[in-house]
């Protein structure tokens, strides 16, 4: 199973970036997905998170800033990041979560945001 997360880059404060991740081998419609970011020196936290029916949760950091989306017939999960502030830099993680019974669990290996003031 791989999770392949794209879309990061260097990006001035204000500005907006799209990540994407898609997903082999397993099909996505039955796993909760979502992203995660891990900052220098910080622990990873969860990011913005949508459920197997579409139901979307953000971290109060993000809420108004960044939207979540699923596209199940392509097998992608993205995130739409807009307003981008310097504290969102950090390694985005794409993650999936049977959504029946919570394992198995699949990570990506990430892709950089930089957000420069």
């Amino acid at each position: 199973v791989q999770l392949q997360a794209s879309g990061g880059g260097l990006v001035q404060a204000g500005g907006s970036l799209r990540l994407s991740c898609a997903a082999s081998v397993i099909g996505i419609s039955t796993y909760d997905m979502g992203w995660y970011r891990q900052a220098p020196g910080k622990q990873r936290e969860t990011v913005a998170a949508i459920t197997s029916g579409g139901v979307t949760n953000y971290a109060d950091s993000v809420k108004g800033r960044f939207t979540i989306s699923r596209d199940n017939a392509k097998n992608t999960v993205s995130l739409q990041l807009n307003s981008l502030k310097p504290e969102d830099t950090g390694v985005y993680y794409c993650h999936a979560r049977y959504s029946a019974s919570l394992y198995p669990q699949y990570w990506g290996h990430g892709t950089l945001v930089t957000v420069s003031s």
